[in-house]
């Protein structure tokens, strides 16, 4: 693979990455500058946007339907199942030792890990993320991720604001997931010939959404979801969609 074969495959992701570091840049220099309660409603406002965003993801579980199998109840089977493998792997502890780990090493403030964590999940999770990048890796059309990376862009200003550097090292997490995604996306072509229309896409995408009302109910402090304990449900999702199917 050469450089313009690699860059055509992966743009969207290092567009993504710029602004977010733009963002998060931006974000620092209003750090320590905003009084509390203004820096509480810029994280209020990505976290209502979040709302928004997350409801019309989960829309999909109504269309996630296999066979006699609903598509909400297939969602929540994913949902639970993942969480429970989530819990036993204890990826909520791995993803903050990774934040620790790396706020250790660039000597972060106290809210490093935090906003490691909440900007990773925030700008990882999401439809745009799974298929902008394989329309990415797989056309070289990277204008969803262009468009993700817009609202990532100015979510990490009001995220950063508040937070500090820790929002911008989820550029590490974009990096790996997104920008493998799209390297991977001629495989992953065979599996998925129609991703925006894939019942396995639609259940991720779903169950996706419920995650980031997770996340939106984090960022407006009405409690602490463990979210990062569901991320296997990502991945159990086109499994339990096909065992639907197969069992229809």
């Amino acid at each position: 693979m050469d450089f313009l074969d690699f860059w055509s495959r992966t743009s969207g992701t290092w567009i993504n990455a710029t602004t977010v570091a733009i963002g998060t840049a931006f974000g620092l220099l209003l750090h320590g500058r905003l009084p509390d309660r203004m820096q509480r409603i810029a994280v209020q406002g990505v976290g209502l946007t979040t709302v928004f965003i997350a409801l019309s993801m989960a829309g999909s579980l109504g269309q996630a339907t296999v066979g006699r199998f609903d598509g909400v109840v297939l969602g929540l089977v994913t949902l639970v199942l993942g969480g429970l493998l989530g819990e036993w792997w204890r990826v909520e502890e791995g993803l903050e030792t990774l934040g620790n780990w790396i706020k250790r090493r660039v000597g972060g403030g106290g809210s490093f890990t935090e906003g490691f964590v909440a900007a990773s999940l925030l700008f990882c999770v999401g439809p745009m993320t799974l298929i902008g990048s394989l329309n990415n890796g797989l056309t070289g059309d990277a204008t969803l991720l262009v468009i993700k990376a817009t609202l990532d862009g100015i979510s990490s200003v009001a995220l950063a604001s508040a937070y500090g550097v820790g929002v911008g090292f989820s550029i590490l997490v974009i990096l790996l997931y997104q920008g493998g995604v799209s390297l991977a996306a001629g495989a992953l072509a065979q599996l998925l010939p129609d991703p925006a229309n894939d019942p396995r896409i639609l259940l991720v995408t779903g169950v996706g959404g419920v995650m980031m009302i997770g996340i939106a109910i984090n960022l407006l402090s009405l409690g602490r979801v463990r979210v990062a304990s569901f991320l296997p449900a990502l991945v159990l999702g086109p499994l339990v969609s096909t065992l639907a199917r197969w069992l229809s």
